[in-house]
Order: C-alpha cells, then sequence, then structure tokens
C-alpha cells in the first residue's frame, strides 16, 4: 500500500460488535447441536424402551397361549385314556373259583353272593401264583365279610375278608406259614390275615 492510501482502522464499535456477534453465535450453535444430540438419544432411548416392552408383552402372550394350548392337549390325552380304560373290557375281569363253597348259614350254596365268588376265584389264583393249593372256601355262620380258605396239605384253614385285596392276604399267608415252619410248627388250627399289617396264629 502506499503511504498516500494508509489503511483504513476498523471503528471501535463496529469492531466491538464483530467481537460480540462472533462471540455469541460460535457458542449458541454448539449449544444447539449438543441440545439437538441429547434429544436425539433421548429420543433413541424412549424407542429402544418401547421397542423392549413390546417385544416382551409379545412374548408373554405367546407363553400364555402356548400355555393354555398345552394343558388342553394333556387334559384331552387324559380323558382320551381314561376313556380308553373305562371302555375296555379288561378293567372288568371276574374270576370263577373252581374249588368247593361252603356257605355256613344257607341251606344251599345259593346264598353266596357274586361278589364272593368274584374274590374267591381271584384268591385261589394268587394262592396258586405263591405254590399253595386251596381245596375249599368256607363263609362261616354269623360272618359277613370273612372267608377262610382251605390248604392242600395244611392242618389248619386261613382267614381272610373281602374287605382286603386277596394279593396282600395271600402274601401275608405265605409268610406266616414260612414263619410257622421256620419254627417247626406244623399243626395249627387257623391263620388269621384280615388286619393289614398283622397276622396271628393259633
Amino acid at each position: 500500500m502506499s503511504e498516500n492510501n494508509p489503511p483504513k482502522l476498523a471503528r471501535r464499535k463496529e469492531n466491538r460488535r464483530s467481537s460480540l456477534k462472533s462471540g455469541r453465535t460460535i457458542p449458541g450453535r454448539r449449544e444447539q447441536l449438543e441440545k439437538a444430540s441429547e434429544r436425539t438419544a433421548a429420543h433413541e432411548k424412549i424407542r429402544k424402551k418401547q421397542t423392549f416392552r413390546l417385544v416382551v408383552t409379545i412374548l408373554g402372550i405367546l407363553l400364555v397361549f402356548a400355555s393354555i394350548i398345552g394343558f388342553g392337549v394333556i387334559l384331552s390325552k387324559r380323558e382320551s385314556q381314561e376313556d380308553q380304560v373305562s371302555d375296555s373290557p379288561s378293567t372288568t375281569v371276574t374270576y370263577k373259583p373252581t374249588i368247593e363253597i361252603i356257605d355256613e348259614d344257607a341251606i344251599s350254596g345259593s346264598m353266596v353272593t357274586s361278589r364272593m365268588k368274584d374274590y374267591i376265584g381271584q384268591a385261589e389264583v394268587d394262592f396258586r401264583a405263591l405254590g399253595l393249593v386251596p381245596v375249599k372256601a368256607v363263609i362261616p355262620a354269623g360272618a359277613v365279610r370273612e372267608i377262610d380258605f382251605y390248604l392242600d396239605g395244611k392242618t389248619g384253614f386261613v382267614k381272610t375278608t373281602i374287605d382286603r385285596g386277596t394279593g396282600v392276604s395271600t402274601e401275608d399267608a405265605k409268610r406266616m406259614l414260612d414263619y410257622l415252619e421256620s419254627q417247626g410248627i406244623t399243626d395249627f388250627e387257623y391263620i388269621d390275615v384280615r388286619l393289614e399289617g398283622k397276622a396271628y396264629w393259633k
């Protein structure tokens, strides 16, 4: 520049305005950018939470439906199995006794009920399965539920009741007979297995 045209100095007022303007603009934009990024992050966080809640809700509903369907399937299978069992002819097995039956209260054997006959026939099968051979069943006078079994080769008889299963009664009788034999006792009047968990002999 020539000495005739020296550089113009900016007025103090204009310089102050320029610095104030620049000083205000840069931090202001930065603050706006920070606020915008914070809002974006907050919106993103809210969106993720909403998405997570939606996924959890959907999974919960699916789990409930699956449980209901599974429970229904189990019930239907159980009902069908029960229907099959109830319709199956094998559940109504009856046993016909082959041994002599004596009812001491009756003039003839016609007073023996079908339940007693079935019990005697089943007990006969259970005795034979244990190696014992029943030869006679007696319904004592005055007895309603008692049935006495006479076994081949045994001096006494076995008192049973139709209130207990024939399987447990015959097993108790077998254990009692084995005990008496181990003690050298061969003569006895009777063995009583009418009570569960107890056995008597005389």
